[in-house]
């Protein structure tokens, strides 16, 4: 993980699926959770969701507040 993945997790949007266009960070834990046991999809997107996943699950979201903050 790189402060930049953080970063891609408040600005990049989930390209496919049932919540296509919604940001990675703003996904909810159970469809991360889904993925978490069905597997993570190949590629960037998978390291992003794969990331996401263990934030939400340990209840650290709030550590990407000041990211978004900083968002335009």
């Amino acid at each position: 993980m790189s402060p930049e993945d953080l970063e891609k997790l408040v600005t990049r949007e989930m390209p496919f699926g049932k919540h296509k266009g919604c940001l990675i960070a703003d996904l909810p834990g159970n469809y991360l959770n889904w993925f978490a046991r069905e597997g993570f999809p190949p590629g960037e997107i998978g390291r992003l969701l794969a990331l996401m996943q263990e934030i939400d699950h340990n209840g650290l979201k709030p550590l990407l507040a000041p990211l978004r903050r900083g968002q335009k």
